[in-house]
């Protein structure tokens, strides 16, 4: 039986059964509080428990009226940490037609009423009247993917870095382990040395202030993101930094913000990177480059802390559907080489892959195995794309010298060791423990690689048997895939590989499934409406796909979302690596033609 003291405190009266007076750091979240790896805010949480902090967090406050939620835990020792959710708040609310969703996958029995727009910037504007001194720092997609100049799809405009939107004094961008626990060791020495800036609180204790934690950041070379003045920049401005277009010049010529994000995404993507520094507003924003790949023993450490995997018992009657699908699934690794142009993955977790060890996800299926609901099924053994664990470089001098922003298009690196043996060994592993009837594969599964010539007979009879064996073990009668388009030229601007690889994945799926009497489906994921289709191209799709006895139901139409290529071509009219100009459907009358060829079997299509 769990006790409330098993999870963070969220209330002074949990922090009381603790014996707290205060907390070193408080996390403000806008999603509900699920203690869980695959809830950021709870990820953070307990890396900080375990670094011997005293960690509380407020989920879902309430930012209306007389804001008792921001204030009821009071002012923390180091830090306020904002967690805007696991999914971008605009993305979780709206749909690309910019209608309400049917639900807020993240909040209690789905509730939309439980977080503003713009989390991040509402929260930290709130905390900043509160509490004038006390630092704020940001962390979660959506202040990730705002570290610098964006195009905002909600607002149609281009916004600077959030950090000139909100009032707050950093951002540890990326997946925040690393920064997050150097600028807590920086902190607590700070407080060892009697930093002369200190605050002390009416007993004595000593809590940062905005301008000890300013210094800390001189300190902290990677993953994190700041603003300040020309003669604050650490070291100044460097020969190697990589000084982009001003937001004001971009404003005036978008062709300028594609150039910008090229440099953005190579150095979001390279293992070793340069700084980016983005004259903005008479001030700059200086974004450090990224950490290293954590190692294996890294990332276990974080999967390994010790979860409740439940949500906070104020939830008991309550569903948070994003729990409702994860909570029986494991994640294996981090990161995708996919590259394609339209997600945030490589821009926020990076393109190298970094897997947990064989020990570690076995530990967590048996902590799974355990949950009293648990019937035996695991509904996903995965990752951002299934089958990439322990994928790298054969030659790793090559790949850190490598800016390339996917290392499967436009062909699939001859540097890559695309073995799935690795996976087949874990597949196996898990399903041979006691209280695992079934693991089902949930992630979406990057069927080029299985197709691809890798060189070596043992790899392609890896990958062959992989694919036999996912087909016939690992479907729960249906399997995702996603070719996202028909037209090699749109597919081509999406970095992702030919519709005939499509087509001969799909032969070889009812090939296997009629051989071991499987009666299973394939849903492919399409998009309409991605910069470079037209409507020719989506009378193709339909054309093509009623000819395969599709009738699609896994579509979406394109969603412009910050710091992606496929964004800015939307936004800017260039492509950002070849600067040549690029259609996209914008009006909502050209984008509704397009969607509406998914569904040529509904009357008045």
């Amino acid at each position: 039986m769990a006790n409330l003291t098993d999870w963070l405190p969220t209330t002074r009266k949990e922090m009381d059964l603790r014996g707290w007076d205060r907390a070193d750091v408080i996390l403000f979240s806008a999603d509900a509080y699920v203690d869980h790896p695959a809830f950021g805010a709870a990820v953070i949480g307990r890396l900080l428990e375990a670094e011997g902090l005293r960690v509380a967090i407020v989920p879902q406050p309430d930012w209306h009226g007389d804001f008792r939620d921001f204030k009821k835990l009071g002012r923390p020792r180091l830090f306020f940490g904002i967690s805007p959710g696991c999914m971008d708040s605009m993305v979780n609310k709206y749909t690309a037609a910019r209608r309400l969703r049917s639900e807020d996958a993240y909040s209690p029995d789905g509730r939309h009423d439980m977080r503003p727009e713009y989390p991040t910037i509402v929260y930290t504007d709130i905390l900043r009247k509160l509490f004038p001194d006390v630092p704020i720092v940001l962390g979660g997609i959506e202040a990730s993917l705002r570290r610098v100049m964006h195009y905002d799809y909600w607002q149609e405009r281009f916004r600077p870095s959030i950090l000139q939107d909100c009032d707050a004094d950093l951002i540890t961008y990326g997946m925040g382990e690393k920064p997050t626990l150097e600028l807590v060791r920086l902190l607590n020495e700070a407080i060892e040395d009697f930093h002369p800036l200190l605050h002390y609180d009416e007993n004595g204790e000593a809590c940062i202030t905005r301008e000890v934690l300013r210094e800390a950041v001189t300190k902290m070379p990677h993953q994190i993101a700041f603003i300040c003045k020309q003669e604050d920049i650490p070291g100044g401005i460097k020969e190697d930094d990589i000084v982009l277009h001003s937001y004001e010049d971009c404003l005036k010529q978008p062709k300028l913000h594609a150039e910008n994000f090229r440099h953005i995404e190579e150095e979001s993507n390279k293992i070793h990177a340069q700084r980016l520094i983005q004259p903005t507003a008479g001030r700059y924003v200086v974004v450090n480059p990224p950490y290293p790949p954590l190692t294996s023993e890294e990332l276990d450490r974080s999967f390994d802390l010790p979860y409740t995997r439940l949500p906070h018992p104020k939830y008991n009657g309550k569903r948070i559907p994003a729990y409702e699908m994860i909570k029986f699934s494991v994640t294996l690794h981090r990161g995708c080489f996919g590259g394609c142009a339209f997600c945030t993955i490589s821009a926020h977790q990076g393109k190298f892959i970094v897997s947990r060890s064989k020990e570690s996800i076995l530990r967590e299926v048996k902590a799974i195995t355990k949950m009293p609901d648990f019937k035996g099924y695991l509904s996903d053994l995965g990752g951002p794309s299934a089958n990439m664990y322990r994928m790298r470089g054969k030659r790793m001098e090559v790949c850190k010298k490598c800016k390339r922003p996917s290392c499967i298009h436009p062909a699939i690196c001859p540097n890559l060791n695309g073995d799935h043996r690795p996976l087949l060994d874990i597949y196996r592993a898990v399903d041979a423990l006691p209280g695992i009837k079934k693991s089902f594969i949930g992630s979406g599964v990057r069927y080029d690689m299985l197709l691809h010539d890798w060189k070596q007979e043992a790899l392609n009879s890896a990958a062959r048997e992989y694919t036999r064996e996912l087909i016939t073990r690992h479907v729960s009668g249906r399997l995702k895939v996603a070719p996202e388009h028909t037209s090699d030229t749109v597919l081509n601007i999406m970095r992702k590989p030919s519709f005939r690889l499509f087509r001969e994945f799909k032969s070889i799926f009812d090939a296997t499934c009629r051989k071991a009497g499987l009666r299973q489906q394939l849903i492919p994921y399409f998009i309409s409406s991605h910069p470079g289709c037209t409507e020719r191209d989506m009378a193709e799709l339909a054309k093509l796909t009623r000819e395969m006895d599709f009738k699609l139901e896994q579509v979406q139409d394109f969603t412009p979302t910050p710091l992606t290529v496929s964004t800015t071509c939307w936004a800017t009219g260039y492509h950002p690596y070849t600067m040549e100009k690029i259609f996209s459907a914008k009006t909502p009358e050209e984008k509704r033609k397009q969607n509406s060829f998914f569904f040529w079997y509904k009357k008045g299509n």
